[in-house]
């Protein structure tokens, strides 16, 4: 596709993504519905004409030459274990980033947590470096990764995650109604195991896809949920400090 054709698409999205219509530009370039459709259809808008409907957006041509660019790039499952480091040595950037991959807002993010604009901004701006995020004008954020993005297995964000769950996550009675603890021990062949690790698998993605569908929904209706899942060869005498005897 011409870089033109892009372009032109990628302003009618645009448009309809801010509830403007040719009635909307037309009045903005002074000239007739009829006219507006024609420049559309040709693709032959000038860069004034350009330049004028890009501000009764609230951005720039060049915000709308990163919106063709974004649409076309591939998003990203994972990020590399230097830019992961970035985020989890500053815990602050790490509450941001968190907040951005539950579909927050600027506003909801200052409106919780003791943040001012331009605080927030500059952590949105990391993240944009990063190419986690695209900051958008008006400071809207979108999204860069993949439905399927995860953090390294034995990344920075993981190791933190695991000294806090060692510290903190236990603290709790777990009698909440949004609380659940379920400890099993029994025998099971390689087979069985594998099987079980499968589900545990597909009961994240069930998680992850809940999450996916509430993320429309306002941050007042949602609440920080962590589920920990674990599998591994632990019998209940490790648990009283006896050994097995060696076969």
């Amino acid at each position: 596709m011409p870089q033109t054709t892009e372009l032109i698409h990628t302003l009618k999205k645009l448009l309809k993504r801010h509830n403007k219509t040719y009635v909307d530009v037309a009045a903005c370039l002074q000239l007739s519905e009829a006219s507006v459709k024609r420049l559309f259809a040709e693709q032959n808008l000038s860069l004034q004409r350009l330049d004028a409907i890009c501000a009764l957006l609230g951005m720039e041509i060049t915000d709308l030459v990163r919106e063709m660019h974004a649409e076309h790039a591939q998003p990203i499952s994972e990020i590399t274990h230097a830019q992961e480091k970035e985020i989890a040595d500053d815990l602050n950037l790490l509450l941001v980033t968190v907040c951005v991959l539950n579909r927050w807002s600027l506003p909801d993010i200052t409106r919780h947590y003791q943040f001012n604009e331009p605080q927030v901004i500059r952590y949105l701006a990391h993240l944009d470096r990063l190419h986690i995020i695209e900051l958008q004008a008006g400071n809207r954020i979108k999204l860069l990764v993949a439905p399927n993005f995860k953090w390294r297995d034995d990344g920075p964000i993981m190791q933190l995650f695991r000294a806090k769950i060692e510290s903190e996550y236990f603290r709790t009675t777990f009698t909440k109604e949004s609380e659940k603890l379920v400890v099993l021990n029994g025998m099971l062949s390689d087979a069985s195991n594998a099987l079980f690790q499968r589900k545990m698998a597909q009961l994240a993605k069930d998680f992850d896809t809940l999450s996916k569908d509430d993320a429309c929904l306002p941050i007042g209706e949602r609440k920080g949920s962590t589920v920990l899942l674990a599998m591994r060869d632990w019998g209940y005498e490790r648990l009283f400090g006896h050994q097995r005897k060696k076969e």
